[in-house]
């Protein structure tokens, strides 16, 4: 029990791209950029596996960004035009490119990230991807003129690319949908009919994570205008417990999330969220432990997965390595305690 893994990204190093930012610049380019990522790629595969990880991902060390990653291989977009738009839900401005023709995917997306580490890892290997609700709300749409069309439109082509993912071997899917968290009436209308269009057909696990984001600053800003209970998750559990997904990844430790809102997931596997992303400071085991303990009471030993709030990739790539192993040792230390 208590399976380990990562909502995802982790910290880019010097000599691939710029380091400390979420939207990093890459050092170099071409042939030269595609040889740099996949030693990346490696590289963090080796650091997962020597912490102990058991379900390991790429790192996210092909992408930019996490959405983005994935829009540079979608034709009918001008990435050129860009305009400013307020993005969840005018948390804050971006200058995204914009829908402007069908939607069409120009070739596979993370084919070579995929086949790498199954290449090179026996174990369970993991692709995220951006969910169709996260993707609307950071783009702008000339083309479809409706958010749910827009929506599924993109829903069939992480649907196509996720088929060819279960093909390369990959165990688990996640869809990355921080939206979850902001639009919760539309997650009830269209968001979970969209990632059911995204999942069709698949036979290996399927994971939404959903969480209150990196720890940028726009993110710790409105944080704080959340209060002292944090109850998001309440609103969209009971239809996610009911959908067709096989597991919810959720933001944990150091949030004011009630503990007992997982009881509302039952019947699902639950990603738990033991390792803050939005501080240096290195969890202890006991730390994670108590967090792994605490969710037991409302999630049975068996669903329940320990990992990362969220996604890594602005970190420090040294202390991103020391919670890796702080999040194996506090799962460790949960099992002693819970056998």
């Amino acid at each position: 029990m208590f399976e380990t893994t990562i909502a995802g990204s982790l910290p880019k190093p010097a000599w691939l791209a710029e380091t400390g930012k979420l939207w990093p610049a890459w050092r170099t380019q071409g042939s030269e950029l595609e040889r740099a990522k996949r030693d990346a790629t490696l590289l963090w595969l080796k650091e997962q596996e020597d912490a102990g990880l058991d379900i390991v991902t790429d790192g996210e060390q092909s992408r930019q960004h996490f959405v983005h990653g994935f829009l540079e291989f979608v034709e009918g977009i001008d990435f050129e035009q860009k305009v400013k738009m307020g993005i969840r839900n005018n948390r804050y401005d971006a200058m995204v490119p914009l829908v402007v023709a069908p939607l069409r995917l120009k070739g596979r997306v993370h084919q070579a990230e995929a086949r790498l580490l199954r290449a090179h890892s026996k174990k369970k290997i993991k692709i995220t991807m951006p969910g169709p609700m996260t993707i609307v709300d950071t783009i702008a749409d000339r083309h479809y003129g409706d958010k749910v069309k827009l929506a599924l439109a993109f829903a069939e082509l992480l649907n196509q690319e996720a088929r060819a993912l279960e093909k390369d071997g990959v165990d688990v899917i996640q869809f990355d949908e921080p939206a979850f968290n902001v639009y919760m009436d539309d997650v009830k209308r269209w968001g979970i009919d969209a990632l059911h269009r995204a999942i069709q057909g698949l036979k290996c696990t399927t994971c939404v994570h959903i969480c209150y984001g990196y720890g940028i600053q726009a993110n710790l800003d409105w944080k704080k205008t959340l209060g002292e209970s944090w109850r998001q998750y309440e609103e969209i559990f009971p239809a996610l417990a009911k959908s067709k997904i096989d597991q919810v990844s959720l933001e944990c430790i150091h949030s004011k999330v009630p503990v007992e809102l997982l009881k509302l997931l039952k019947g699902k596997d639950v990603l738990i969220g033991v390792i803050d992303v939005a501080s240096d400071k290195v969890e202890t085991p006991q730390e994670v432990s108590k967090v792994i303990q605490s969710a037991s009471r409302y999630v049975p030993a068996r669903h329940l997965f320990p990992c990362t709030n969220c996604g890594m990739a602005p970190m420090d790539r040294e202390i991103a390595r020391r919670k890796l192993e702080a999040l194996v040792a506090g799962a460790a230390l949960a099992r002693k305690k819970l056998k």
